[in-house]
């Protein structure tokens, strides 16, 4: 079978059109996961008794387990289990007919919890510890001081590693077509089983997301030296 350049260019603008349901498959799972990420954090800093442990088993188990079989579990045993509580309980609702890009909002949110919450944790406690004792002496209470000084400083410590988080999340985003979500990959696949022209497909795809990447990247650099750029200005 020869290469088909014409399709290659069409379906490249057919994934192209699908990059807005990635990324907000992205950004409204990484916005879900940061309050529980930043909770998760403290509770292992501060070594919270009970939810410490709970917290370790819960980031073990995200990270421990591929993101697949994770999917597997929201989108094909939670819908079963919903199901039953739901008809138990008599409510009149049909939980097949949720959007599956609930889901995916769902389990890519969970998954970035867990490895949100091991980048505050290490951003955190780099900070000088002697920091926070210095506002306490001087009267900042102990939260007014995490937020003015602990959380700013660890911010950007934790960009890098953000940015890393972000471009997996993009990547994993491919599996979405697992769950029906017509996002880049899937829109790719479908287009690819008319002809069988998985070769072309797969180079579109290919190109699409080492952009997007390299975007994301740009806009992570921006970020971090804009902060750096506020912290000097402050500092003077």
């Amino acid at each position: 079978m020869s290469f088909d350049w014409t399709y290659l260019w069409e379906t490249f603008w057919l994934c192209v059109r699908a990059i807005p349901v990635t990324l907000e498959i992205t950004l409204v799972s990484l916005f879900i996961a940061i309050i529980p990420a930043l909770l998760i954090a403290l509770c292992r800093i501060h070594k919270i008794k009970i939810l410490d442990i709970l917290c370790r088993i819960f980031v073990s188990f995200i990270r421990g387990t591929p993101i697949v079989l994770q999917i597997l579990i929201v989108y094909s045993i939670f819908p079963s289990l919903l199901n039953a509580f739901v008809k138990a309980s008599g409510l009149e609702i049909n939980v097949f007919e949720i959007n599956p890009i609930i889901y995916a909002f769902t389990v890519f949110a969970i998954n970035s919890t867990a490895t949100l919450s091991e980048a505050f944790r290490s951003a955190i406690g780099s900070v000088d510890r002697g920091q926070m004792e210095a506002a306490l002496s001087v009267g900042e209470s102990p939260a007014r001081a995490f937020f003015r000084i602990i959380l700013p400083q660890a911010a950007l410590s934790a960009i890098p590693n953000i940015c890393n988080l972000t471009v997996i999340l993009i990547k994993n985003t491919s599996l979405a077509f697992m769950m029906t979500v017509r996002e880049i990959t899937a829109v790719a696949k479908i287009q690819a089983a008319y002809a069988y022209n998985y070769v072309e497909s797969y180079i579109d795809i290919f190109i699409i997301y080492i952009i997007i990447g390299l975007v994301i990247q740009f806009l992570f650099r921006k970020l971090e030296k804009r902060f750096v750029f506020r912290g000097v200005k402050c500092s003077k």
